[in-house]
């Protein structure tokens, strides 16, 4: 009996990217240039993509509206799940305002502020990061109220190029506060991710303070995704653990 040789397929790769903040100009950014670039990169050996939250500066779903200057990324996306990939998309606190389309229209899963996730033998929780900063009290609460439905539905009833006008300069606000000195410590973040970790994750995976980092938390890490404005950074998950690169 003859035995025919087959190829073993080896597991493909996890990609994690956070915070692009795309704004909605038409014109095509240099930010959003590499951001494609890195989709090129995830779509030749990937097989999975965690976005952690703020990939768009500003998200709000009407019900027959989309941003014009997102279409690239959008159709990005679709490419990505087209080609059999799974894309994940974690909130962060620019982009929470999501409803159905990114799933029926491009592919895209959105998941609770909290995504558990297995991968190469590693159990990973999977958030984007806003909110657990000991001193983020008013911001919980802020958050309470952005997420409330009757407060949504009151920012619906304004027409679309004033609320997106409001938000983008709200955003850019908000932005400048995470991008303050008191936010680069990541001491309270590295304390949230070993707990997480003593509680069983091997790793916690975030975004939000643009700061890419992969440090030891207990008896697992902490892993920052960093930023596609600055860093242009993302973190890689394969058979030898997860790896923090820079796209050049």
């Amino acid at each position: 009996m003859v035995f025919m040789e087959q190829d073993v397929k080896t597991k493909e790769k996890v990609y994690f990217v956070s915070d692009a903040h795309l704004n909605l100009e038409k014109e095509r950014s240099d930010r959003e240039y590499k951001l494609l670039r890195f989709f090129d990169i995830v779509k030749s050996d990937g097989e999975f993509l965690y976005i952690v939250g703020d990939l768009f500066d500003f998200w709000f779903e009407y019900k027959y509206t989309i941003p014009a200057g997102y279409f690239r990324v959008l159709s990005a996306l679709y490419n990505l799940t087209s080609s059999g990939i799974k894309v994940n998309y974690i909130p962060g606190n620019h982009d929470f305002w999501m409803k159905d389309y990114l799933t029926k229209q491009i592919g895209v899963e959105l998941t609770g502020d909290r995504f558990e996730a297995d991968h190469f033998g590693k159990k990973i929780l999977i958030t984007h990061g806003d909110g657990i900063r000991v001193d983020d009290r008013g911001y919980r609460f802020i958050k309470s109220i952005f997420r409330n439905r009757f407060c949504i539905w009151l920012y619906s009833q304004l027409p679309v190029n004033i609320a997106y006008r409001l938000a983008m300069s709200t955003s850019n606000v908000s932005r400048s506060h995470t991008s303050s000195r008191e936010m680069k410590d990541s001491t309270d973040y590295i304390e949230f991710a070993k707990r997480e970790n003593e509680n069983g994750f091997d790793a916690v995976v975030m975004g939000h303070v643009h700061i890419p980092e992969i440090e030891e938390a207990g008896p697992g890490l902490y892993i920052n995704c960093g930023d596609f404005i600055e860093h242009y950074s993302y973190v890689v998950l394969d058979e030898k653990g997860f790896q923090l690169k820079t796209l050049k």
